[in-house]
């Protein structure tokens, strides 16, 4: 027999490195890619789309790496992601050099199809672990993403000096930095994540006491989405990531309109980002210790106050305090929802259920992405604030109602 616990808490280490060595990787490229691709269009309206394709590859391979997992199992799946990862970042240095938007463009998709791979393992870190530990140890996870928003934007400037001194366009130096630590993150994960956690989890549901035996066949993905509990938490991780991503996206625009400087601007975004993952472990255990409903329904809630303090003045401050709550509610929705839906699936139905609902994760990203200029462009931020709002409050009532009906879920694996 396995040492479940031991193996559980080596995984989700491995992972966590992973996940802060991708997030810096892919957060640095991130800072220059509208850079990029301004320079190689010739077109400041064009860019935003590097953002646009890599949004697009995360959101519509993630259905695929869905199925892909339960094929090649978690490791082989995550490692082959990051793998493809690889091939990205080197496909848009080589771009930069040659001074073609289309390659880079392609590689910007296929680093989009690398973070769609990591970020299913939020999944496998919940799926070696008892329902009692799950929020926790997607937590785990997530908060990689604190290390990569903090380094990411710092290695900037240094990969871009250092790739100067080799004769290199400085803009290329983030990306070659990106395919090191993608690098990295897939031999980690190729060598860290044995047992494959497929079945190290099908351990844990056979050994566990007191749980429902999986089903022989897995249910359809449209009956499970379906069920009261799976339709919160997919709902709870879709409309967190519309709002989230539809206010983020246009502030820098709106404060560069009242004339704030770059300082300014950038510091109401790192308060953003510090909200999206600084505070991950402590969302992990309220949705241990709590429950799932009451942890989406607090993300809802603040997200609603976040959406309306948006509104309030174009200063520094109030819009700071806004973009940190903003990020808060948004990984409340998110860790209570990933543990919701992982609470609801057996064993053969995780990679191809938490595919899809990744693929409308990313879906909605894209989305709010695109339209968010063109909403800020006709009815201005402030509306985009009260449109939050009203979204964020649906989802806060969706919850409610959910918590009143059926107060506990019992996990299905």
């Amino acid at each position: 027999m396995h040492d479940l616990p031991r193996l559980a808490r080596k995984i989700t280490r491995t992972l966590f490195i992973a996940q802060s060595l991708c997030s810096a990787g892919f957060i640095a490229t991130a800072t220059v890619s509208s850079i990029v691709g301004a320079s190689l269009s010739g077109n400041v309206a064009l860019a935003g789309l590097p953002a646009t394709m890599y949004l697009l590859g995360t959101a519509l391979s993630s259905l695929g790496w869905g199925y892909g997992m339960d094929l090649l199992g978690r490791r082989g799946g995550i490692s082959l992601g990051l793998a493809i990862g690889v091939v990205g970042s080197a496909i848009a240095v080589a771009a930069i050099g040659r001074g073609s938007l289309s390659i880079f463009l392609l590689g910007m998709t296929l680093m989009g199809v690398a973070n769609a791979a990591m970020q299913l393992a939020r999944f496998a870190a919940a799926e070696v672990h008892s329902p009692a530990e799950r929020g926790r140890a997607i937590s785990n996870v997530v908060v990689g993403g604190t290390i990569g928003a903090v380094l990411g934007p710092l290695l900037v400037g240094p990969t871009g000096r250092l790739a100067v001194s080799v004769g290199v366009d400085e803009l290329a130096g983030p990306f070659a930095l990106s395919a090191f630590l993608v690098l990295g993150a897939s031999l980690l994960v190729l060598a860290g994540l044995r047992p494959d956690p497929k079945e190290l989890g099908r351990s844990l549901v056979e050994n566990a006491e007191g749980e429902a035996a999986s089903p022989v066949l897995p249910r359809p993905i449209a009956s499970v989405l379906r069920q009261p509990a799976a339709a919160l938490a997919v709902l709870s991780m879709i409309l967190g990531q519309l709002v989230m991503v539809m206010l983020m996206v246009i502030t820098s625009l709106f404060m560069h309109d009242h004339d704030h400087p770059l300082t300014a601007i950038s510091f109401v975004i790192s308060s953003h980002t510090v909200g999206m993952y600084a505070f991950s472990i402590l969302s992990g255990r309220l949705t241990d210790r709590l429950g799932r409903g009451p942890v989406i329904a607090i993300g809802a809630g603040t997200l609603v106050i976040a959406s309306m303090l948006a509104r309030v003045s174009p200063e520094v401050a109030p819009l700071a305090i806004a973009l940190f709550l903003l990020g808060l509610g948004w990984n409340f929705c998110y860790v209570g929802g990933s543990s919701l839906l992982a609470d609801q699936l057996a064993p053969a139905e995780r990679a191809r259920i938490q595919g899809v609902n990744d693929l409308l994760i990313g879906l909605v990203s894209a989305l709010g992405s695109l339209g968010s200029g063109l909403v800020f462009a006709s009815v201005g931020y402030p509306t985009m604030g009260l449109v939050g709002a009203v979204a964020s409050l649906a989802l806060l009532l969706a919850a409610s109602r959910w918590l009143r009906v059926q107060p506990r879920t019992a996990p299905a694996g």
